[in-house]
């Protein structure tokens, strides 16, 4: 690991290395009590999940986030909650890749997203930020480049008129609550696999399987 800062530009193709180059996965959430289960903050439960799994402790203060870091294999893994709050997430994840050195196609970012059903995961390989603050930042802290990673994390949208910045901040009910702890696991495998078969081919199936749990999760609410 490196262990200077750089300023470097990012880019989009790794340099070649007989060391596998580390990952690093950002899940954006708030930090604090306040927050905690509610379904702004899926992203930093996927993180937990994940360090869980692997016996990684989440408690080095490192460019305004939570850090960890271990090994699946002889991959190297850094995990990060930035402490931003949402909406600055960019202001930790922009500089945690720079002091790494990493492009950007070894970076992950989880996050919510009420476009996909609760409990329902998605990953993508780039994209825009679809209105979402946290992703917004990050955006903007990579320059402008979105070619970066994201295991979305399905919340479902609000019921009726609710307005959506209160329904992000609400915790989760008893039935949806149940399937976004059904969901984790999920990620956690997906996050796994990626390590040793690669984003692009890991996406392929998994979407897959999860857009039979879409199809599943409208047909139960029809």
């Amino acid at each position: 690991m490196l262990n200077r800062v750089s300023r470097r530009c990012f880019c989009t193709a790794a340099a070649a290395s007989t060391t596998p180059s580390p990952w690093l996965f950002v899940g954006l959430g708030n930090p604090g009590e306040k927050f905690k289960g509610t379904r702004h903050n899926v992203g930093f439960e996927m993180i937990d999940a994940f360090a869980g799994s692997l016996g990684i402790s989440m408690n080095i203060p490192l460019c305004k986030a939570l850090f960890g870091e271990g090994f699946v294999g002889d991959a190297p893994v850094l995990l990060a909650k930035p402490q931003t709050y949402m909406n600055l997430s960019g202001e930790s994840a922009g500089p945690l890749a720079a002091y790494y050195k990493l492009p950007l196609n070894r970076v992950i970012v989880f996050h919510d997203d009420m476009e996909l059903p609760c409990g329902v995961l998605r990953l993508q390989e780039k994209g825009g930020h679809g209105c979402h603050r946290g992703l917004k930042s990050v955006i903007n802290h990579f320059r402008g480049n979105r070619e970066f990673a994201r295991l979305r994390i399905g919340i479902g949208r609000p019921p009726g008129q609710m307005d959506p910045k209160a329904f992000l901040l609400q915790k989760f009910n008893a039935i949806a609550r149940e399937r976004i702890d059904a969901a984790l696991p999920e990620g956690v495998v997906a996050l796994r696999c990626i390590l040793f078969e690669g984003l692009t081919r890991t996406a392929r199936w998994f979407n897959q399987e999860q857009k039979y749990k879409y199809i599943r999760s409208e047909t139960m609410s029809t």
